[in-house]
């Protein structure tokens, strides 16, 4: 069994509140499920995934709330689940919506895509394959996974690495985020020394928050609420700031990135001038929303640059239509591989 949430389904703020802090401890409590005898959790930036081998029920599930329907393992997950995250009210009375559950060979399925690199935000990105390794390597030394997951994860990430090799899917991967400091680096530079804000906590902002990361630059991160920032920098790193603070300490930034979903222009001209005025050092801004949040009018202001979206979207675009295009060949190889892998799973079984 697979039960997982992801950045599919829910905000990436939203998700920080489902992670474990301690993965191998919730590996642990979910062993303690009747029936359940191994536990592996991914947990990412992107997604928390727990498999699970047990005798799982091949009916349909009663309603949880009835006693008969009190005592299935998936219903138990969730009542284990709950406890050990930070899920607020809200998100447990909607856990049901938000949660998605997989067996036998859809979870092979989804496996396999996930390690080739399919379902990952950026197609091809070689965090989510490691990630699966460290993931195995990490169940095996706690003793929290057995025969059964063991095998998969090793045979999917045999299979993955042939497909990622001989179809290209993950050869030269490149983020919104990588193009975006690449840029800011090419014109005013980018190291430790920088204050670096980033305005914004959705996938294009968690790409810029990941590329930042790699590099080890410190930056802060706002948005519409502290709530939505502090859930954000849990699972991406940075620090939360509540955006009212933002704009009246504007001029302390060297580096900006505004990457929201915002119909409207959230700086502009009017909303910065009196802090942006006096400012000696330079500041650029980069406008990586679509449509654009930035009014071009702060230019105005002495030594600020603005830079858009456009200026590293050809880039980025390009890279993305090559690795769409390699997808079908990788879908081809995982639709011959599951029955194979069905196949192995159920001797093993047996």
């Amino acid at each position: 069994m697979n039960a997982r949430v992801t950045f599919k389904n829910i905000p990436l703020h939203t998700l920080s509140k489902f992670t474990f802090k301690d993965v191998i401890a919730a590996s642990e409590e979910f062993k303690k499920i009747s029936g359940v005898s191994e536990c592996i959790i991914i947990q990412t930036s992107s997604r928390v995934e727990i498999f699970l081998i047990s005798n799982v029920e091949t009916s349909d599930s009663p309603d949880a709330r009835r006693a008969e329907g009190k005592t299935l393992v998936l219903n138990q997950i969730k009542d284990t689940w709950i406890p050990l995250s930070s899920l607020d009210q809200n998100d447990i009375d909607h856990f049901d919506q938000t949660l998605e559950v997989y067996k036998g060979d859809d979870v092979y399925l989804h496996l396999l895509r996930l390690a080739s690199g399919l379902d990952s935000p950026v197609i091809g990105k070689q965090d989510i394959f490691d990630e699966i390794i460290l993931s195995l390597a990490k169940a095996k030394s706690a003793g929290v996974s057995g025969k059964i997951l063991n095998k998969l994860f090793e045979s999917v990430i045999r299979l993955a690495i042939r497909m990622r090799d001989t179809t290209g899917i993950a050869k030269d991967v490149v983020s919104l985020g990588d193009v975006a400091i690449k840029l800011v680096e090419d014109k005013t530079g980018l190291d430790s020394k920088k204050k670096v804000l980033l305005i914004g906590t959705g996938e294009p902002a968690a790409m810029v928050a990941k590329a930042l990361k790699k590099k080890d630059i410190n930056f802060d991160v706002t948005s519409r609420t502290i709530d939505r920032a502090t859930g954000f920098t849990t699972i991406l790193g940075g620090n939360p700031i509540d955006f009212d603070e933002v704009l009246a300490s504007f001029d302390k930034y060297d580096i900006i990135f505004v990457a929201t979903t915002c119909d409207y222009f959230l700086i502009t001209y009017d909303r910065i001038k009196f802090v942006m005025e006096e400012k000696t050092k330079g500041t650029l801004i980069l406008d990586l929303s679509d449509p654009r949040t930035v009014d071009e009018g702060i230019t105005a202001l002495p030594g600020t640059k603005l830079l858009f979206r456009d200026q590293i979207y050809e880039i980025y675009e390009e890279s993305v239509q090559t690795k769409i295009g390699i997808v079908p060949a990788v879908e081809k190889i995982i639709t011959k591989e599951v029955p194979v892998l069905s196949a192995t799973m159920k001797r093993l079984d047996a």
